[in-house]
């Protein structure tokens, strides 16, 4: 379908091009010299010491929840309102996750005050969502976890570039995970990072991105070695420099975009506000600096939600709904899974995500708040 204002889209044109052109003429395409620029670059940009690039978010975090030390008889919590990932992360090693709480409606991230209630002695690990690029409350799950002996893994896929309290989302756990899939504010179609202050964490996940293996091929076409141990069980979770050299590129433009996107959202919560009184905005008064990955929105109580999108749809305007909650799942209802998560359930049921992107106009924004002003329809 051809869509009049769709959900994301992604800023690409001739500096991208040229990235991947002199790749391509290099004739180098896996991982090299552009992935540890990409690399480097990505780390002084978050403050971090050491990031890892890797070929997605979903390895990101897989290899975070393996060098944190997770494994079968363990728990890790998790919120259950992010994308599966999140959770299948902590079972790809065996562990098992165990899903909290979110805050409420006027914040989608995972409530410290469940997290506590919901720790036991196999709990290992805390997995936090930044949802929509608004950080969870860092400090207060920072402070829980040192009490506690747990370590803390930052799922930021939606929060590339947010703050709080001046420190960049990413490093205020033990490791943070990035995505750069084609909907999120930098891309490179596919692709992740993994960043650390740890250089013991670093050491490891260099070595389970490349199958535990002591040199890589870069190294060896150098002429750096010739051969190689394998000291780990590791995985091939590789980038290449095809998207290395996008994601160089992305990183550039990511500050002025993220801008953009906080300044629409605030023209959102205008409108919304304005012709739609009824329908709930969260994170109205979040403490940080957002990357605004997401346009979230609450219809009120007993809203046809699937009539509302078919309408909006009607008019070629795409929308979403981020998430149905995990603990839900077939795959996941059975044990620990089977959890009352009050706010979850009732917020999951009512949200949904509006278009956000960096080319939107104010008045893409307009359209959209008239187009809910117009398919609000009770149940």
């Amino acid at each position: 379908m051809q869509w009049k204002i769709p959900l994301s889209d992604i800023d690409f044109g001739p500096d991208e091009r040229a990235a991947v052109d002199s790749v391509l003429q290099s004739k180098w395409l896996t991982m090299g010299s552009v992935t540890e620029e990409f690399e480097q670059a990505f780390a002084a940009y978050i403050g971090a010491k050491y990031a890892i690039a890797v070929t997605n978010a979903t390895a990101a975090l897989h290899l975070s929840c393996v060098a944190a030390g997770l494994g079968p008889g363990d728990e890790a919590i998790v919120p259950s309102l992010t994308f599966v990932a999140t959770a299948n992360a902590v079972r790809y090693t065996g562990a098992t996750p165990v899903f909290a709480d979110i805050a409420g409606e006027e914040d989608l991230n995972i409530s410290h005050h469940s997290i506590e209630k919901t720790i036991s002695e196999r709990t290992r690990a805390i997995l936090v969502m930044h949802y929509g690029g608004y950080a969870c409350d860092m400090p207060s799950i920072m402070e829980l976890a040192r009490e506690r002996g747990l370590k803390v893994i930052e799922d930021a896929a939606h929060a590339v570039g947010s703050e709080l309290g001046g420190i960049k989302l990413g490093i205020w756990g033990e490791m943070g995970c990035f995505s750069f899939f084609s909907n999120k504010n930098m891309t490179t179609g596919e692709g992740g990072m993994i960043v650390t202050n740890d250089e013991a964490y670093s050491q490891r996940l260099h070595l389970l991105r490349s199958h535990g293996m002591t040199t890589l091929t870069w190294d060896r076409h150098r002429g750096h070695a010739w051969s190689y141990d394998v000291v780990d069980l590791g995985y091939n979770y590789r980038i290449d420099e095809i998207r290395a050299a996008l994601g160089i590129v992305q990183l550039g433009k990511l500050a002025v975009n993220n801008e953009r996107r906080r300044r629409l959202t605030q023209v959102y919560r205008e409108a919304l506000q304005e012709l739609t009184p009824q329908v709930a905005v969260p994170f109205t008064h979040h403490a940080g600096i957002s990357a605004a990955h997401l346009m979230p929105v609450l219809l009120p109580g007993r809203t046809n939600r699937p009539g509302l999108m078919e309408s909006m749809k009607s008019q070629g305007i795409q929308t979403s709904i981020h998430y149905p909650p995990i603990h839900t799942f077939t795959a996941y209802n059975g044990g620990k899974a089977k959890q009352f998560l009050p706010n979850t359930e009732d917020i999951a049921g009512r949200e949904v995500t509006l278009p956000l992107y960096p080319a939107m106009s104010d008045e893409d924004v307009f359209s959209v708040a008239k187009a809910i002003a117009q398919a609000l329809v009770p149940a």
